[in-house]
């Protein structure tokens, strides 16, 4: 009877321990040599593994939640007699996992498993298994090599390709960044452009580069401003506090002349003159269930390490950082320097960046200025302005309320309902 096996032919003729396929493999590998010699067989074994078809995602996915439930009953109870009747790669076979499966089981399920279900979803389930097997064998292989790598360029071709064959991608995508600058760091830009990766897959690799990136980013963000272009009022330049903490003021910040005369110049210097177009995101972005992150707060993480003070934001740091995420393939950044979606771009994040600062200087006066006298009428002033136009309504609400004691802020809080400009939580 012919045997119909489940892994490539190349695979099947791989030596120990390469085509171990047992529970010990991992131990075994952790006991073997780090020698050029035996880099160069695991980086065979991996060429080997490549040549069969790329691994589809998750496979079973019109299976229902009682399909998959005993699906893992499957892998807990089944696992281990699957490696002992299966132990290496010439003997990983369907006729293998039908035998297992049926004698687990006929014999020992408990509860039983329908015969029907079995059959039925056979090849469901033998695709699955072999996907599972095939990559838990290549993160083995992959996490060997990231220990001791001596031929770089060599391990880097072989990871690239496990990537894009969607073989223990996670992990292939490590060891590139293990690997680091240069042949790490050129895989994975090829890497988060390749649309043969899932976009998660791609926004691995894309936060690996992120890292691998980012001395070279601060390393930037050390050297002064000299000669650059100022995006932000010189008012705005001035502030002391970082982007990294998110431009928070100290909470223990004494309410001092000079605290007091900044905050207001600050806001002063921000405050619209018209209606928002591109309302300020919530920095304190938090997910949703299902939802995917947006593609700003990549950009932000880029553009704050580029200029961590309100005083590096300029003309050039943001050319630098916008080529730097378009390099990077951040979703919605343009690549064209010289385009107007460049100058929209920039002048996006200066109002994001503008807004972020005026709402923690309305946050540290609402929060932390117990003086009305100190704030009245000028932050109730602009703080109705603010939120008249739509630019940080929250926080400059916010503030009317902390000082709602003030006449003038419940005069602004009930101007801003009777014209409907309130924010659309705002139910005080």
């Amino acid at each position: 009877m012919t045997a119909h096996h489940l892994l490539p032919a190349t695979m099947r003729r791989l030596p120990p321990p390469w085509n171990d396929l047992t529970r010990d493999r991992r131990r075994r590998l952790d006991t073997l040599p780090h020698t050029s010699t035996n880099e160069r067989a695991a980086l065979d074994a991996l060429t080997a593994a490549l040549t069969g078809p790329p691994l589809p995602p998750s496979a079973p996915r019109i299976w229902s939640d009682e399909s998959w439930e005993l699906y893992d009953r499957i892998r807990h109870e089944a696992g281990d007699r699957l490696a002992q009747v299966m132990p290496t790669t010439d003997r990983f076979t369907r006729e293998g996992v039908a035998g297992v499966l049926g004698q687990w089981a006929s014999t020992m399920a408990r509860p039983p498993v329908p015969a029907w279900w079995l059959e039925s979803q056979l090849d469901l389930i033998t695709e699955e298994l072999t996907r599972r097997e095939l990559s838990a064998w290549a993160h083995d292989v992959l996490h060997w090599l990231q220990q001791q790598p001596y031929d770089a360029p060599g391990i880097a071709a072989v990871a690239e390709q496990c990537a894009r064959h969607g073989l223990a991608v996670h992990d292939a995508v490590s060891l590139l960044g293990h690997l680091g600058t240069p042949h790490g760091e050129r895989a994975l830009l090829r890497l988060v452009r390749d649309d043969r990766l899932s976009d998660g897959d791609r926004d691995g690799a894309r936060t690996s580069l992120m890292s691998l990136r980012r001395p070279a980013r601060e390393a930037r963000a050390r050297q002064p401003a000299h000669a650059e272009h100022p995006l932000l009022p010189p008012a705005v330049r001035e502030l002391p506090y970082s982007w990294t903490a998110g431009f928070q003021w100290p909470a223990e910040l004494p309410e001092s002349d000079a605290n007091i005369t900044r905050a207001r110049a600050i806001l002063r210097a921000c405050a619209p003159s018209g209606p928002v177009s591109d309302p300020v995101p919530d920095p304190d972005w938090t997910r949703d269930e299902d939802e995917e992150p947006p593609a700003w707060l990549e950009v932000r993480s880029v553009l704050r390490e580029f200029m961590p003070y309100a005083g590096l934001v300029t003309e050039e740091r943001m050319t630098e950082a916008m080529r730097e995420c378009a390099l990077m393939a951040v979703p919605g950044v343009p690549e064209d320097p010289d385009g107007e979606e460049t100058a929209r771009f920039t002048r996006r994040w200066v109002t994001w960046i503008s807004g972020w600062i005026a709402g923690e200087v309305f946050t540290w006066l609402g929060m932390n200025v117990d003086d009305d006298t100190l704030v009245t009428p000028w932050a109730m002033e602009l703080a109705e302005r603010y939120a008249h136009f739509g630019f940080v309504p929250d926080r400059a609400v916010a503030l009317l309320h902390w000082h709602e004691t003030v006449p003038r802020s419940r005069e602004a809080l009930a101007r801003l309902a009777a014209d409907g400009t309130l924010p659309p939580d705002e139910t005080r």
